[in-house]
């Protein structure tokens, strides 16, 4: 029985990759330096899963900024505006690669990233591929090779992890009309010939092709796409071990598909897709063949200790049927999705002990793979090992500290008003557009300002008792006064305070709300540089006190413009936390629904007339399979609609989403009945508008009209260009203009020049409006 992992976080225990990246694109360190510190990352982690006893440790699960990207280049699908940037030169591979992530603007070249979504349900986000009718593809990089041989130079023979042929395809954008994406799998199969056979010259005895397109719903033409390529590997590779890894979710009708694979090995989530398992152990055809399964039992995308009990249950199954030879133990997905090492954290007021207990990140998660796997060749019962697990697993189960009976109450006592406002959204318009007073085509921001150096040191030293509670109060309002000042002069239509007192989104509020927890280092990579801390929601939840009123009521006392109250949904905390999972997660949302509209409340009593309660995680939340869509997007929208219904039709209630896929779910959008939605629009050329046009979506919307993510600034014709082709689908009187996310990680130059191009644009599109009104 064969202990196995199918990822590692890549960033580093300490974020070294993050700053190493950072400083790389400031020009502050070289092309050498950088790649030292991705290379000492690799080590480590393969010396983590060697001393944590791994049969099998993966390689090229490491990536600078993303796999999916990695991929790219290593097919050579790359982009013909990128081409510019190919010359030759020793560094080329790095910058052209840095520019499809980022976008390219130096002298006179301007090119833009690639377009960036959700990594299937998970908080991360990949790059976009792009494909052309008939394009061919070869060999670009050689990074999976390299990173094989530097583990075998340290003793490691590695299984290669690669993204599937298939779900390669099916995870990119076709970008002009008339082909199917999977046509191309004939001149995409040789590339992965070539790779995999040169790993297997080099020494490599497994391989492991990720294929999660498994668990999605899928064409019959999608399903012989799969049949198709693996029998074409297998004729092609006859002797290297190639194991297929689906995950977040169950196999169902797709389940012959993949038992049915030439392949050595099939890897199964059980931790989404436990029904796989009695599935497969009784499929005739697998189970009479010679195929490994592994188990992912160690849930690879949350951080709560594993149960012993349940896992051991799943494999005495799977050896009773299979025999423990053809078993393999793993955890349900990469661990890219959870945090480092819990050894980190050692403060004890931010994280009990008694609540650390009930823990395991990503190092502890390969000891409990190591642990389960050598339990299961023993009467595991009585082992030592086992005991202690389920006395850890039992205390949590019993906690005083998580249960709270008038929570539950409160929230048994829902009723069906509490989801609606007072009057439609027509009526609301007529109202808000009288009282507000904003002109045609508003300005606006999504929330946050650039968090510099010295605003990020000021909570660092508050932390470390340098600054008192009053002192760093007064700075925070000195910073909030100079950007009201700034936005008043710029012209934006509706201001917001900047966010500067935040840390993160979801982390701020669950500091102030009861039933969460926090990490010191608990970081989580959700695209290249970009990491999050998420908090761990391990009780019921309220809000103890309000938590955004006192800034928000300040900052409007400094501006006689209106100024948004902003606040992030209860479906985004949920999804952007780690969350319990001993009851159901629409519990979970409808308790934060209730602090989140207390605070709405609050913040409209304090005299805020424009509140925006952020959902970016909406779209990401769905069920890979659309036959769970209709529960999950009705209690979803029931749960942002329990935030915003507590006010006046006078008030104007904001939500923001971004990289999101709206076309399948846009009557769910319509029904949270938000005034105002602002969306990212700016990567995809306004492509998202069609799924609101289509529907004919009835109310505001404020589609970004430049991507934030990128720190090329766009120009003012840009901008105008974006903006017309909204208003081919969008009312005049229901088109606001901003960016397409929070400014938070921008730096102020590129936000100042961006902003200002932003409202110039806006501007000239009044002018133009207002001029063929009156000619």
């Amino acid at each position: 029985m064969l202990s196995h992992n199918l990822g590692y976080p890549r960033v580093g225990s300490q974020r070294e990759l993050k700053k190493a990246s950072e400083q790389y694109w400031a020009g502050k360190i070289n092309r050498d330096e950088l790649q030292k510190t991705a290379r000492k990352i690799r080590h480590q982690n393969w010396e983590i899963q060697k001393n944590a006893g791994i049969d099998l440790i993966p390689s090229n699960d490491f990536s600078l900024y993303d796999q999916v990207l990695d991929t790219s280049m290593m097919v050579g699908a790359i982009p013909e505006r990128y081409y510019q940037l190919i010359d030759g030169k020793s560094n080329n591979e790095l910058d052209l690669y840095f520019a499809m992530a980022r976008g390219f603007q130096r002298d006179n070249t301007d090119v833009k990233a690639m377009e960036m979504t959700k990594w299937f349900d998970t908080n991360y986000h990949y790059l976009v591929p792009e494909f052309t009718a008939n394009q061919k593809f070869k060999p670009y990089s050689d990074k999976v090779l390299l990173e094989f041989e530097d583990a075998l130079q340290k003793g490691i023979t590695t299984k290669p992890v690669l993204i599937g042929p298939v779900t390669y395809l099916l995870l990119g954008k076709e970008k002009e009309a008339g082909f199917d994406k999977i046509d191309l799998l004939d001149n995409l199969l040789p590339v992965y010939i070539s790779v995999l056979k040169e790993l297997s010259s080099r020494g490599a005895e497994w391989v492991q092709l990720d294929e999660p397109g498994l668990v999605l719903d899928l064409t019959e033409k999608q399903k012989l796409a799969f049949q198709s390529a693996y029998a074409q590997l297998r004729e092609a590779l006859p002797t290297l071990r190639i194991l297929v890894a689906t995950y977040f979710g169950a196999l169902e009708d797709n389940l012959s598909t993949a038992t049915a694979l030439s392949v050595d090995a099939l890897h199964i989530d059980l931790t989404r897709g436990a029904e796989t398992l009695p599935a497969i152990l009784n499929d005739e055809d697998f189970v009479s063949s010679t195929k490994k399964l592994s188990l992912g039992v160690v849930d690879g995308r949350n951080i709560w200790k594993n149960d012993y009990q349940k896992s051991l249950d799943f494999i005495t199954k799977a050896v009773e049927v299979l025999g423990e030879n053809r078993v393999m133990v793993a955890p349900s997905s990469s661990l890219l999705h959870s945090p480092h090492d819990l050894d980190l954290e050692t403060n004890v007021t931010v994280l009990t002990l008694e609540i650390k207990n009930w823990m395991a990140f990503a190092k502890q998660k390969l000891h409990e793979v190591s642990e389960i796997t050598a339990l299961a060749k023993t009467d595991w019962k009585s082992e030592n090992a086992f005991v202690e697990n389920q006395t850890a697993i039992e205390s949590r189960r019993n906690s005083s500290l998580i249960h709270k009976p008038h929570v539950k109450k409160r929230a048994e006592e829902i009723v069906d008003r509490d989801f609606e406002r007072l009057s439609t959204f027509p009526e609301r318009q007529a109202i808000q557009l009288e009282k507000l007073k904003l002109p045609l085509f508003p300005s606006t921001t999504i929330g946050s300002f650039p968090q510099t150096d010295d605003v990020r040191q000021l909570r660092a030293n508050l932390k470390k008792g340098v600054l008192t509670q009053d002192d760093y109060e007064d700075r925070i309002r000195e910073e909030i006064v100079k950007s009201l000042r700034w936005q008043e002069d710029l012209g934006i239509d509706v201001l917001v305070h900047g966010e500067f007192e935040r840390n993160d989104m979801v982390e701020y509020f669950g500091e102030s709300l009861s039933g969460f927890v926090f990490t010191q280092n608990g970081w989580v990579q959700s695209y290249g540089s970009r990491c999050v801390k998420p908090p761990i929601i391990f009780g019921d939840v309220e809000r103890p006190e309000a938590m955004t009123v006192k800034w928000s009521a300040f900052a409007q006392a400094n501006s006689e413009k209106l100024v948004k109250g902003m606040l992030t949904g209860p479906v985004t905390i949920l999804q952007w936390s780690f969350v319990r999972d001993d009851q159901p997660r629409k519990d979970t949302a409808f308790q934060i629904g209730l602090a989140i509209r207390d605070e709405v409340v609050d913040l409209e009593k304090a005299g805020i007339k424009v509140i925006q309660i952020d959902e970016p995680a909406i779209r990401e939340g769905l069920p890979l399979r659309k036959h769970a869509w209709k529960t999950y997007l009705t209690w979803a929208v029931d749960a942002f609609r329990l935030s915003a219904a507590g006010v006046a039709d006078q008030t104007q209630i904001h939500t923001h989403m971004c990289y999101s896929e709206f076309n399948d779910i846009i009557d769910s959008i319509a029904a949270m009945d938000a005034d105002v939605i602002t969306i990212e629009t700016s990567r995809s050329q306004m492509e998202l508008l069609d799924a609101f046009a289509n529907f004919n979506y009835p109310n505001e919307i404020g589609p970004g009209v430049y991507d934030i993510h990128s720190p090329r600034v766009p120009t003012v014709d840009e901008m105008v260009f974006l903006l017309e082709k909204a208003l081919k689908v969008i009312p005049a009187r229901n088109l606001w203009v901003n960016p397409d996310c929070g400014l938070k990680t921008r730096k102020w130059p590129e936000t100042e020049a961006a902003l200002r191009n932003m409202i110039s644009a806006a501007n000239l599109l009044r002018e133009s409006v207002v001029a063929v009104s009156q000619g």
